[in-house]
């Protein structure tokens, strides 16, 4: 049975492959990786003599996996709407975007098949850093599938990242406006998700939190800070004894997702799920019946 590949992933991995640009990023993301694993490996070793006096790193050596990680989180989360975000507004600049409403594809699929090339090219740079995050479980003594895990929120994170961004682009009609508010888009997820938490802890003088948290379920960032601390320690930053918050203080929900792994799964899916909706916006958008009826309303 012959696989059948969407077409603009087809074209997009074609058209990747045959430039330059490609190889130069993953030149630069290589330095950067390797730059991060020189200067964590040289903090851990001054840490290590100064607070332990007996110059044993190897005890420490496992912090180099989340230092190359969040390295790669934050490399990946700035790129992909940069990717993304000129996907439909280069193609409106080349005046190509009418010629790809006549194929066959349906707006979906035209959406998808632009973020599934985003993150074949994302999956890229992460093969190649895999020797250098090989280094830090094989001195670090870490288990193996934590690097697959890790791949798999790399992937999910490079779904919502690319989905915003193919948002901004069907939106807007040139690429630099897109990624401008590809990054307002960000703001918004990565910032205001903390608003409702903020507002209770001032309305109760910092005493209690209730379920204000649970809009942070869809924020990348308490997603990676709970991941970490669920393969590094096994305990949650929040909903436990020693934790950022105790039971008292945090709702019934929230305390008792952050039991074992569930925070991380739930707040996986929600991100799965807000990646989605966005992907489904961008083609209510991109669609030219919804456009067309638009621009008669503009235009009346």
């Amino acid at each position: 049975m012959k696989l059948r590949w969407n077409p603009i992933v087809k074209k997009d991995l074609q058209v990747t492959a045959r430039s330059m640009r490609i190889s130069w990023g993953l030149f630069a993301y290589e330095a950067v990786l390797t730059m991060t694993f020189i200067m964590a490996l040289s903090i851990i070793q001054r840490s290590s003599g100064v607070f332990y006096g007996n110059g044993n790193v190897y005890g420490k050596l496992i912090y180099l996996f989340p230092a190359l990680a969040v390295a790669q989180v934050c490399i990946i989360a700035m790129i992909v709407p940069v990717i993304t975000a000129s996907s439909i507004s280069g193609e409106k600049e080349r005046q190509t975007f009418d010629i790809m409403l006549t194929t066959c594809m349906s707006p979906f699929s035209i959406v998808l098949g632009k973020v599934m090339s985003a993150v074949l090219r994302i999956l890229f740079f992460v093969v190649a850093g895999m020797p250098i995050m090989a280094l830090a479980f094989v001195v670090g003594g870490l288990s193996w599938s934590y690097l697959f895990y890790f791949v798999l929120t790399i992937i999910l994170l490079s779904v919502l990242s690319g989905s915003i961004g193919i948002l901004c682009s069907a939106i807007c009609r040139r690429s630099i406006t897109a990624v401008i508010l590809s990054y307002a888009f960000y703001f918004v997820i990565y910032g205001l998700t903390f608003l409702p938490m903020l507002l209770k802890l001032f309305m109760t003088h910092a005493e209690n939190v209730g379920e204000s948290m649970l809009l942070l379920l869809f924020n990348p960032i308490i997603f990676y800070e709970e991941f970490f601390m669920q393969l590094m320690t096994g305990n949650s930053v929040f909903g436990q004894s020693g934790s950022m918050f105790s039971r008292d203080e945090v709702g019934f929900i929230t305390y008792h997702l952050s039991q074992g792994k569930a925070w991380v799964f739930v707040s996986a899916a929600c991100i799965f799920l807000l990646s989605l909706l966005l992907l489904m916006a961008a083609a209510w958008k991109v669609n030219p019946m919804h456009s067309s009826s638009g621009r008669r309303r503009k235009k009346k």
